[in-house]
């Protein structure tokens, strides 16, 4: 596996674990305070809904001209990128909280308990087939693109297709042996890991796109990642000096 492809799996793995723990955080909430049979099927229903998404964009992507999916996913994933980076240098900065699972799971459950019981044909819990549907199937979304667009870029959606799998089987084992939510996972670092990743790619396939021949092709990569990392370390570091520092007292007049 050549520099690229280690970039391309690590990066792959970690944001999809990222969407998986938010994904199992729900389906925990909504089975552990509705009921379980509902919350299942709410699941199986969405992998279905996700398998049929797959078997039509996947096939779609490969008549998309390289270099203008390069340039559009490019951009998008400097856009996401750079949101998942900034939250995350504001978290390490101290200008915003830390994300906190516990404290989701705890939210989910108290709205599951709120809502009204009742059921739909097969379905006896709707709110719970609902919850888990809509969390499996929208963070599964996500997965899918982060597959599908890395995977086809790099023309290796298998290598793609595995880190997300390994990521998925991951959080779904760790969480069904502990039935709560992966609270102790450090999810902020991993945003960190996976902002600083995704804005590299997107810099590196959005240049590509637009007619830059980077050094030694996909291993520029392993110099624009650390230098990216680098970059946002520094601005989270000089924030928390800003934040520390002393505030002149201001003079009220008189």
């Amino acid at each position: 596996m050549n520099g690229g492809g280690f970039a391309l799996a690590v990066t792959v793995f970690l944001a999809c674990a990222v969407e998986a723990v938010e994904a199992l955080t729900i389906v925990l909430a909504a089975g552990t305070s509705r009921q379980w049979r509902s919350t299942l099927q709410g699941v199986g229903a969405a992998l279905a809904a996700l398998a049929i998404v797959v078997a039509v964009l996947g096939p779609a992507v490969r008549f998309i001209p390289l270099t203008g999916l390069r340039t559009v996913v490019g951009a998008l994933l400097l856009i996401f990128g750079l949101q998942w980076l900034r939250k995350a240098v504001l978290r390490a900065s101290g200008y915003k909280a830390l994300h906190d699972e516990t404290a989701a799971y705890r939210k989910q459950v108290a709205a599951a308990d709120q809502a009204q019981p009742g059921g739909r044909g097969i379905v006896r819990d709707w709110y719970a087939f609902t919850l888990s549907f809509k969390g499996v199937f929208l963070e599964g979304l996500e997965v899918v693109f982060i597959v599908v667009t890395f995977g086809a870029n790099q023309h290796d959606v298998p290598l793609a297709a595995l880190g997300a799998t390994l990521a998925v089987l991951v959080v779904a084992f760790v969480g069904v042996a502990v039935r709560a939510p992966l609270a102790r996972v450090p999810e902020n670092t991993m945003k960190f890991v996976v902002g600083v990743m995704l804005t590299s790619f997107g810099i590196f396939w959005a240049g590509e796109g637009a007619g830059v021949r980077w050094p030694h092709a996909d291993a520029a990569l392993l110099v624009l990642i650390p230098a990216v990392a680098a970059g946002a370390l520094a601005v989270a570091a000089l924030m928390r000096q800003l934040k520390a520092a002393p505030r002149p007292a201001t003079e009220v007049a008189s």
